[in-house]
């Protein structure tokens, strides 16, 4: 008798623990929450003082911006601020078209289709298709802002973020464009922060490693650990810890046609 008595009472405990467990959480994320918000009113006073156009930036963007500072107010402000200007002397017309990049277009080498578990929008980019066009980095950089404002329209209520696979496969020196990639990493690190769910690296040859290194000194520390370098024999499964096999692309064993993001 009593050692059922110990066991219910062990059992109870459990539970009362898992529950006092779960009120903290809940307790911590609304006081963070207020306190995000609070700093969120914070940056749009200072920002709006300094840009008057500001005006029209949803708290959600702002949130993105002091998140991305790790909650500094100063240091968010002035992110956002350095992102409304870019803003407005690259995209003046307020969205790149796709006869804007025609050179990069054609090179047929990015895809968006499906979402993952959490309703996540997925883009595949095949690199063996880039290289350096006759656009030259200007285009490219047109071509990469045009991509990540058409991932971010197709966000769905209550979703902020993204997933990329990057394959790799019959990558080479050819497609090693330096410059490009680092220009690309700037744009997604400086103006689309905490847009970046995670990246699926997969099939990367041996030679892509010289590269890497000379790309990784400049990925920030809350983007590389968003990176996931995928083992070919793994790789359908990894895909489906995140992503439902009818949201998976053929190639990669799934049952999703890829599509060309300009024609999604």
């Amino acid at each position: 008798m009593s050692m059922t008595m110990n066991r219910q009472q062990i059992m109870e405990s459990k539970e009362t623990t898992e529950d006092e467990e779960t009120r903290s959480e809940q307790q911590v994320n609304m006081k963070n929450n207020g306190m995000e918000q609070t700093k969120i009113c914070q940056v749009r006073a200072i920002v709006e003082r300094q840009d008057p156009s500001s005006k029209g930036v949803d708290d959600l963007t702002i949130g993105r911006f002091l998140r991305a500072r790790d909650l500094d107010i100063e240091k968010g402000s002035s992110m956002l601020l350095k992102y409304l200007k870019w803003r407005r002397e690259f995209v003046p017309n307020g969205s790149i078209s796709v006869s804007e990049t025609p050179n990069e277009v054609a090179q047929n080498k990015m895809f968006l289709q499906g979402s993952d578990k959490k309703g996540r929008p997925i883009t595949v980019i095949l690199g063996a298709r880039h290289v350096q066009s006759k656009g030259g980095l200007e285009e490219f950089k047109r071509f990469v802002v045009y991509g990540l404002d058409k991932i971010c329209s197709r966000m769905p209520p209550g979703q902020e973020k993204f997933i990329v696979i990057g394959d790799l496969q019959g990558w080479g020196y050819a497609n090693s464009d330096i410059h490009g990639y680092l220009g690309a990493l700037s744009i997604l690190q400086d103006y689309y922060p905490e847009r970046l769910a995670k990246v699926f690296l997969v099939h990367a040859p041996y030679i892509f490693w010289t590269v890497w290194r000379i790309v990784y000194p400049f990925i920030d520390n809350n983007t590389r650990k968003k990176i996931v370098f995928v083992d070919n024999g793994k790789l359908k499964s990894t895909l489906l810890e995140d992503i439902d096999e009818s949201q998976i692309p053929e190639n990669y064993g799934g049952q999703l046609p890829l599509i060309p993001i300009h024609d999604s």
